[in-house]
């Protein structure tokens, strides 16, 4: 139902109400749709951050070339169809009568500045990859050309970063775009209450149709359990990330439902190997043989996870379970510890930010380690301030988790370990190594499925054996929800979009 249509419903049954003499009830359609999450975005600009609660509320308001389906195929968005010319060339058609949130009308130029822009970010360029130029062939037709073989492409222009923007919009906000963005998508970006609230509001020349509920709240609740509280007094509709202790109370809630999907997450404890004693690579394998990854799945996240040996899901194509499984052996830790030079241990700080299920798995690791003789304190951080610390390397160990958003090992792999995306780009554990390099690089640019098979392989060992972050669980991810929301799906990547959704009732 389009929400003119229940608008004019609401008013009609308002209008009869209010001339029955003696009825005091009114008709009310709820016209407000609340989300939480546990951190407020850091930015609405797709180029300037790269992290999840950014994402999650930039997926409402762009739109990409291609997309995702439920089962990670690509499908069609503002592109209709596209054809590979040769090898590093890529034609794509676009949709005609795409309407930007400010009116203007979506052209093969806009595409051009967005890409380019994008190549120019420090903080996502490696997500454009090797796109080398953009050319518009006309208002509808533009061709991107790789400066070598770039097999995930398509997967990439998916991800968030990838968002198509509007060049007049960029341009006349300057250094503000971030907090007044536009885009293409079913919402647009209408007020932000930093720290608390971001509101949007549905966009009426959405080229897929007008919402049925016209207004989105995001709102930043950090604490997991007064999510779930938000949801129980129905201040919230949706709940992103239901703490594993509440879990059970949503699902027995009669009013509310939980749903749970395996993510193309990670969850990771990372070393800066640029800091003493984390430069030495036995202290890092002393670190991985100290950690039992199932006491943190058990007792942190109440099963909702998998112990892994890699730093990509199985879910991830290119994903290889032939790295070392590293088990808690107390013994052997301490023997690495005594070979790198430190017998009695060494003290050490460990970040995190304000996430509690993160904060429960810094004070596990925190146990773990101790008895090998580290003495590990606890930094919480807030966000923002988490992710602009790490990106300088002030940090000695943290916890983060990364989503491979677009389904291919290269999104997974690349940002976090290659030596060209140190800090912001993703690779907070400023690891360096050459024949990585040369690994990831070579893999990005076959285009032969199986020869990328067998490199990302070869990667997958190696940072096993060198450790610059060790891999903790697979995430199952979930969210909380009230029963009369209609039309709301987990995306695999975890940035939910909202597009479709009603209210039954």
């Amino acid at each position: 139902m389009k929400y003119s249509a229940k608008t004019a419903i609401a008013v009609a049954l308002t209008a009869l109400l209010a001339g029955c003499g003696g009825q005091e009830e009114t008709a009310q359609v709820q016209d407000t749709l609340v989300v939480a999450q546990g951190s407020d975005a850091k930015t609405l600009d797709p180029h300037a951050t790269n992290d999840q609660p950014s994402s999650r509320v930039a997926a409402q308001i762009y739109s990409q070339l291609v997309t995702v389906d439920e089962t990670m195929k690509i499908v069609p968005d503002l592109a209709v169809s596209w054809e590979s010319v040769d090898a590093n060339t890529t034609v794509f058609k676009l949709r005609e009568g795409v309407k930007f949130h400010n009116g203007e009308e979506l052209k093969a130029s806009d595409v051009k500045f967005t890409l380019d822009r994008m190549v120019d970010s420090p903080t996502v360029a490696h997500i454009a990859g090797t796109i080398e130029t953009v050319d518009v062939i006309d208002d509808y037709t533009v061709k991107i050309t790789t400066s070598q073989p770039f097999g995930p492409l398509l997967y990439h222009l998916t991800h968030t970063a990838s968002s198509i923007l509007n060049e007049k919009a960029v341009t006349s906000s300057g250094d503000n775009y971030g907090q007044q963005p536009v885009g293409t998508g079913p919402y647009k970006f209408a007020d932000w209450a930093a720290g608390d609230t971001i509101s949007l509001t549905a966009h009426n020349d959405y080229y897929d149709g007008v919402q049925a509920v016209p207004n989105v709240k995001f709102r930043n609740i950090v604490e997991g359990t007064n999510r779930t509280i938000a949801l129980e007094t129905g201040e919230a509709d949706i709940a992103y990330d239901i703490e594993p202790i509440d879990k059970e109370t949503v699902k027995n809630h009669s009013n509310l439902q939980l749903l749970e999907g395996e993510a193309l997450s990670v969850a990771y404890y990372g070393f800066n190997t640029t800091k003493p004693p984390f430069d030495n690579v036995k202290v890092r394998q002393a670190m991985g043989y100290a950690i039992n990854s199932q006491d943190i799945i058990d007792a942190v996240v109440t099963g909702s996870g998998t112990a892994t040996n890699s730093s990509i899901s199985p879910r991830v194509f290119g994903y290889s379970p032939k790295g070392i499984q590293y088990q808690q052996d107390y013994e052997k830790a301490r023997q690495l510890l005594t070979e790198a030079g430190y017998p009695n241990g060494f003290k050490t700080t460990l970040w995190t930010n304000d996430n509690p299920v993160r904060v429960q798995i810094a004070q596990v690791l925190q146990a773990q380690v101790r008895e090998i003789g580290i003495d590990m304190s606890i930094e919480v951080v807030e966000w923002g301030a988490f992710l602009d610390g790490t990106s300088r390397g002030e940090h000695d160990t943290y916890i983060l988790s990364w989503v491979t958003v677009t389904g291919d090992a290269d999104y997974g792999l690349f940002p976090l370990f290659n030596s060209a995306t140190h800090g912001s780009a993703g690779n907070r554990s400023f690891y360096t190594n050459e024949k990585m390099d040369e690994l990831l690089e070579t893999a990005r640019s076959s285009v032969s499925q199986e020869e990328r098979l067998a490199l990302y392989e070869q990667v997958q060992v190696q940072l096993q054996e060198e450790l610059p972050h060790l891999p903790i669980y697979v995430q199952v991810q979930n969210a909380g929800m009230k029963k009369n929301v209609k039309g709301f799906q987990l995306a695999p990547a975890g940035h939910h979009k909202l597009k479709g959704i009603s209210f039954e009732g």
